[in-house]
């Protein structure tokens, strides 16, 4: 279902369907700007969103149920590795070369299973463009600084991602030890189906 069906109030920042993203184009697969989740991810993502309301706090989005042929685009891309255009923005620190060997690029991805999402928290009531909350690392940097306890963060950016990951596992969501954006609802419907159709 359509998140924003649940949550009018969440923010939306779909990098795949942009070229704002590790490989600088639109993947394939991402035919409209929506974030589509199962039901009971949604539903529970709703729940974060209603927690931090109160404080003035609301969830950002950039990626939510990812078809099997955009994670077939990322592998293409990883395999090419004389296109590094987008290398300085999302991995400076890592050869193209060792992003399978180092995982982050994979064959399969939680995220075609429907009920994973990508999220850090932003100001409730801003605009698309304003300044989420300092998490140390921007989103898809690949590179330990992303580990959710990473300690080449600051202690604020460590507590912001201590905020995110305390909300989302108290709707039952698991975080990643590689990403402290990566969230996947522990009891998701469909754990081992890969989908392939389309965002439209």
């Amino acid at each position: 279902m359509d998140v924003q069906q649940v949550i009018p109030t969440f923010q939306l920042d779909l990098r795949y369907y942009g070229v704002d993203n590790f490989v600088g184009e639109r993947i394939d697969g991402y035919q409209a700007p929506r974030a589509l989740l199962t039901r009971p991810a949604a539903e529970a993502l709703g729940r974060v969103q209603q927690e931090l309301a109160p404080f003035g706090l609301g969830l950002k989005l950039f990626d939510a149920y990812r078809p099997q042929r955009a994670v077939e685009h990322f592998v293409r891309w990883a395999r090419d590795v004389n296109d590094t255009r987008m290398k300085a923005t999302f991995y400076p620190d890592v050869a193209k070369r060792d992003l399978f060997k180092k995982g982050y690029i994979a064959e399969k991805s939680s995220h075609s299973r429907g009920s994973t999402v990508d999220v850090t928290l932003v100001p409730l009531n801003a605009t698309h463009s304003a300044k989420a909350l300092d998490m140390g690392t921007s989103f898809d940097w690949f590179g330990p600084e992303s580990w959710p306890n990473s300690s080449a963060v600051t202690p604020v950016q460590r507590a912001h991602r201590l905020l995110l990951r305390t909300l989302m596992e108290k709707q039952g969501f698991q975080p990643y030890a590689q990403e402290w954006w990566h969230f996947t609802l522990a009891a998701e419907p469909f754990p081992d189906t890969y989908f392939d159709f389309p965002v439209r």
